[in-house]
């Protein structure tokens, strides 16, 4: 049997008011269990999962049991003691499936396996956001009369978020041969589709986003607790001597974050600087600063609405895609790490930063900087939506500003305080 989730992990990018997003209206996550083969008592099944550090579990119809896994592994074996001669890998109704670490051995591993459940990203490489397992299950019943749908799917990613629906009988999946020559079919294939909303991952974001301009010598803060402040006595201060103890980045078990003290008290903030004017192209720059000393975020992506985006001229030192979600209108894009060079966000600290600067052509009919239009209207990292400051709080266009001034107009104090963000 093979299970496929459409790996669109920028897809859980979710409003922070609801699950649906307006920007990504196709975001879900979709199981597909194809059958491929039967065994004397069951059948053959194979796995694709994207989202990062996943675990998928569901409860079966009736007492199957899972003889062996490749690339993947259940946390627990459960009671197989009415078993004698062959010992299956779970006995388990309720299995919970997690993907196997990096360097296991050949004999363990699968076709895009044992990533630890990380993948990247379908719009930040299609080549690397599947991850696959196979097994073989028993006492399932051996045609499609026979077997029955797995029920109350549950995926992790790595935390909630995630709710499924039933699992349905679609039309079964056809394979093509390597030669590309003839088409297989899988036996029997059913969808599971899993949605995503903030509301159950977290009650606070996990992230916010700060502003300032070469314009206006104020900087706009994150707003205080942006991200709830109950970790606010737990807090590391930045000149601390617990920063020199060993063991301090090493993650907990259960996830929970060492902040760095701040007034917003999030895992990363986002900051836009709106950096210099020309004649026809203006500049921004985008820093990312991590928080959190026992995290760091690999093949992080960082989705940003701004109507300007559909002009981008270039951008340095981060990849960039648009994201189009409906083709009237194209003023969201991704932007994403350089492979071996900045896809990884590292733990608070000295290297817990990541900045770029983009390049952005005027739109004579539309560009202003006046009442925070070179602001962005939404921010997502990592899929979840990052907390703006009030409208009313930000940087505004001095009333002897001239707009079509040419060249830097930077104020040296603004740039200081940017450089110390």
């Amino acid at each position: 049997m093979r299970i496929v989730i459409s790996a669109w992990i920028f897809l859980t990018l979710c409003s922070f008011s609801a699950a649906f997003d307006p920007l990504d209206p196709t975001g879900n996550i979709t199981v597909r269990w194809d059958i491929m083969s039967w065994t004397a008592d069951g059948y053959v099944m194979y796995r694709h999962v994207q989202t990062p550090g996943w675990t998928l579990g569901w409860t079966w119809a009736k007492k199957e049991v899972i003889w062996s896994m490749v690339g993947a592994q259940t946390t627990e074996q459960g009671d197989c003691s009415k078993f004698k001669a062959n010992v299956p890998h779970c006995c388990k109704k309720s299995p919970t499936v997690v993907d196997m670490l990096p360097g296991v051995p050949y004999n363990q591993q699968f076709s895009n396996c044992c990533k630890g459940g990380v993948v990247a990203a379908w719009g930040q490489d299609p080549s690397a956001s599947v991850s696959a397992f196979q097994i073989s299950v028993g006492l399932a019943g051996t045609s499609n009369k026979t077997v029955k749908l797995p029920k109350n799917f549950t995926l992790l990613g790595p935390g909630p978020g995630y709710t499924c629906g039933p699992a349905k009988v679609v039309p079964p999946t056809t394979f093509l041969t390597p030669d590309r020559r003839r088409k297989t079919q899988a036996l029997m294939t059913w969808n599971v589709t899993c949605t995503y909303s903030q509301f159950l991952a977290s009650k606070h974001p996990t992230c916010c986003v700060s502003f300032s301009s070469f314009y206006n010598e104020t900087i706009t803060p994150c707003p205080t607790c942006a991200c709830g402040c109950e970790n606010k006595n737990k807090c590391v201060k930045s000149d601390s001597k617990l920063l020199s103890v060993v063991g301090l980045n090493t993650p907990k078990k259960d996830n929970s974050p060492l902040l760095q003290c701040t007034r917003h008290m999030c895992p990363v903030r986002v900051h836009w600087h709106v950096k210099q004017n020309y004649k026809d192209y203006w500049r921004a720059k985008v820093a990312i600063t991590n928080f959190n000393y026992r995290m760091n975020y690999t093949q992080w992506t960082l989705v940003v609405q701004h109507p300007n985006l559909n002009n981008i001229t270039q951008v340095f030192s981060f990849n960039y895609k648009p994201l189009v979600p409906y083709e009237s209108i194209n003023d969201t894009g991704m932007f994403y790490g350089m492979k071996f060079f900045n896809d990884i966000l590292m733990e608070a600290g000295p290297t817990g930063n990541l900045q770029s600067e983009l390049l952005l052509q005027k739109d004579q009919n539309t560009f202003t900087f006046k009442q925070g239009w070179a602001f962005p209207r939404k921010v997502y990292f990592n899929g979840e939506e990052c907390m703006l400051p009030p409208p009313e709080s930000y940087p505004f266009l001095p009333n002897s500003a001239y707009e079509t001034l040419v060249g830097p107009l930077t104020l040296l104090v603004s740039l200081v305080m940017f450089l110390l963000l």
